[in-house]
């Protein structure tokens, strides 16, 4: 996932909220998250999920100080961020790679430790609003859905390709879309009428397959389905279990992170990230508990903080945001 917005219901009206109105979600509350961190001088702090650089220009601006090291898959992005971080000069470094490559972006980079690290799940918002990525289902275009379109494999090729079981099994995990089997069944039917290659004909497939009750709850019942394709196309749970453990090992002792996640299988993934590192190893009954035992990170939420009200209110899609945050407080025995 490269970052910033859920997949919103904003589609469900047909009218998302242009580029011009990009508002990063919880914006000051990740600042100040991270602020401890990056209060010295040289500080370094990544985001790792760039987009059009509504957070890394925040970072640079509050604190003065620090070098940003910013990662996204999508060149558009890269392209547009770095017209828009072009004045902060040096102290911003750009790369064109997915987040889990972090440990080899600092190696080439030479730093060894960083003092901030912030994810911004979700599809961005030059995603969402181009119409022809394929991300938005109230909008149509070609199933593409690729974060980086130079490579990997589409919607449409998974939907015209993949068997009917993984299909489902996709609609499940990703999507948890209850209705998978008769969504599944539908698609096979049509894809062997012809294949699939735009995002209204899969649309209007879904809302005929479902039942109405199930049409009564929950938005657009099309959003479930393409949460999972993008899911799938992008990689982005893997890349995720990978990319979160090894940002916390890149934080130097005091550095802090901070995650957006916009739905549950994100949030989930990093709640369990996070506790084990600030969980005690001890074995049972030890009377002193030795420091390799003793834990890693010191959590700074206290389960999930969600946007404000107003929040919402000015930026739909802020509304299904979890924001977790946790603290480096030793290093790992072995390192």
């Amino acid at each position: 996932m490269q970052g910033r917005e859920a997949l919103p219901d904003e589609a469900d009206d047909g009218r998302p909220e242009g580029r011009s109105r990009h508002v990063p979600v919880m914006l000051e509350r990740c600042l100040d998250m991270l602020a401890p961190a990056l209060a010295e001088p040289g500080a370094v702090v990544v985001d790792c999920t760039l987009g059009l650089g509504g957070h890394s220009e925040a970072l640079l601006t509050r604190f003065p100080g620090v070098r940003l090291v910013a990662l996204d898959r999508d060149k558009e992005a890269l392209r547009l961020s770095g017209e828009r971080l072009a004045p902060y000069g040096d102290r911003a470094a750009l790369v064109h790679a997915v987040y889990d490559e972090l440990p080899d972006v600092l190696d080439r980079l030479d730093i060894p430790r960083v003092q901030g690290v912030l994810f911004d799940l979700g599809v961005s918002s030059m995603q969402l609003d181009e119409a022809d990525r394929g991300f938005a289902y109230a909008q149509d275009a070609p199933l593409d859905m690729r974060m980086d379109q130079t490579t990997g494999v589409s919607a449409a090729e998974v939907l015209n390709t993949y068997p009917p079981g993984e299909l489902v099994r996709i609609l499940r995990a990703y999507g948890e879309e209850k209705q998978a089997k008769r969504i599944v069944s539908a698609i096979v039917r049509e894809r062997e009428k012809e294949p699939f290659t735009n995002s209204a004909r899969l649309v209007e497939l879904i809302r005929d397959a479902l039942p109405q009750a199930a049409k009564r709850t929950g938005g657009n019942p099309a959003k479930r389905t393409f949460q999972a394709l993008r899911i799938e196309v992008n990689g982005e749970l893997s890349v995720l279990e990978r990319a979160i453990p090894a940002a916390v090992k890149a934080l130097a002792v005091g550095g802090r992170i901070a995650v957006l996640s916009y739905h549950s299988l994100e949030d989930r993934l990093v709640k369990q990230v996070f506790a084990a590192g600030a969980a005690n190893t001890a074995p049972p009954g030890l009377p002193v508990v030795p420091e390799r035992y003793q834990p890693r990170l010191k959590l700074l939420t206290r389960g999930a903080e969600l946007p404000t009200e107003e929040e919402v209110a000015e930026n739909r899609r802020a509304a299904p945001a979890r924001l977790r945050g946790a603290e480096r407080v030793r290093e790992e025995s072995a390192e």
